[in-house]
């Protein structure tokens, strides 16, 4: 069974519609560079689009640009006077509290994002380097700012943490009388939904994208669209395929206009869920069954992924399950079992012959 569903279709459409709109907006240059990011992630694309726009506004507004000059028009020969300097100054700009770029909402200014801006630029002038675009790179000598680490502990639930939000959902126990007379019409479906995250720690997009032909109830199997549109076969318990099919045979029926119908998941409005809801309905069950943590998808899968490893101690099971190119992403963010590990050398004599 292949996965080739016109709702991804749809979405990398969708993004490769904007990233033209913002080409139309940037330098000749920039493009054969955001086509190659495109090639293997159309979100990506735009979001390194918005960086270089950002980038190249920060130059109009307050390096050696004419302002009367389109940010479109900013020559290259510009960029290879560009010096360590520059990018330096420019991520001050970035720390500013008070700066906002008009047509930009996602100008992050903590040291995280001010990092993750750098990554693109450094990415860039490389690119332009290589192909002999540019003889300089101005970022090789510029301050490097670092994704900080460890700065929060990783939010994920207990067993029996788990239980409870299940059961939360099980029972409808959130909100008033006539809010849980309301989430029985969705029971077996928010259930279905969040034994799925929580029992194989797939994205939420790639939840969203699923079609009712991507399960396999024969293999307890299901096909998911992976980050770079590779196509994976994971693999579900008794548990989940038994909320699975509670779903689609006691709860989907009503949700669809006709049997065509391809979309696993849907809305009360007969549409396919999207993304949004799904964080709103982790938000709403959360609050009910966990208050003290802070709960969204992503969390799901963090939960998941610890809870694999610290049964079987094998990260590269992990890593592949979780769709991690890298290893050492894994390692980072699920086998950090920090209090854990801290318990089990206090037990250990180092000592000891």
């Amino acid at each position: 069974m292949g996965k080739d569903s016109a709702f991804n279709k749809q979405k990398d459409r969708d993004y490769r519609i904007k990233l033209e709109a913002m080409k139309k907006n940037l330098p000749v240059y920039t493009h054969e560079f955001l086509d190659s990011k495109a090639q293997r992630n159309p979100n990506t694309a735009v979001a390194y689009a918005y960086d270089l726009e950002i980038f190249l506004t920060y130059l109009k507004e307050f390096g050696p640009v004419d302002d009367n000059i389109d940010i479109k028009n900013i020559s290259i020969e510009l960029l290879n006077q560009l010096t360590y300097q520059d990018i330096n100054e420019y991520q001050k700009y970035l720390s500013a509290k008070d700066i906002t770029i008009v047509g930009s909402n996602n100008l992050q200014n903590n040291e995280n994002g001010i990092a993750r801006r750098m990554s693109t630029l450094s990415s860039f002038f490389k690119y332009q380097c290589e192909r002999h675009e540019l003889e300089n790179d101005p970022t090789l000598g510029a301050n490097k700012p670092r994704i900080k680490e460890g700065d929060h502990a990783i939010i994920r639930m207990t067993p029996n943490e788990v239980n409870d939000f299940l059961n939360t959902i099980k029972n409808c126990a959130v909100g008033t009388p006539r809010q849980q007379k309301l989430l029985k019409l969705s029971q077996y479906r928010d259930l279905a939904i969040l034994t799925l995250l929580l029992r194989t720690g797939i994205r939420v997009s790639e939840c969203v994208s699923l079609d009712l032909s991507d399960l396999n109830f024969n293999e307890n199997s299901m096909c998911v669209v992976r980050k770079g549109g590779k196509e994976h076969f994971l693999y579900f318990d008794d548990i989940t395929k038994e909320a699975l099919l509670d779903y689609i045979e006691l709860e989907r029926p009503s949700y669809i206009e006709n049997d065509d119908e391809p979309a696993l998941f849907m809305s009360l409005k007969r549409k396919r869920l999207a993304v949004r809801s799904i964080q709103e309905m982790v938000k709403k069950y959360a609050e009910v069954a966990v208050p003290n943590k802070k709960l969204s998808p992503h969390k799901m899968r963090s939960t998941y992924g610890t809870a694999l490893y610290n049964s079987t101690g094998d990260i590269r099971l992990v890593a592949d399950v979780l769709g991690h190119s890298d290893i050492n992403t894994t390692a980072k963010h699920y086998a950090a079992s920090e209090d854990a590990h801290r318990r089990q050398a206090a037990k250990v004599d180092p000592y000891s012959e």
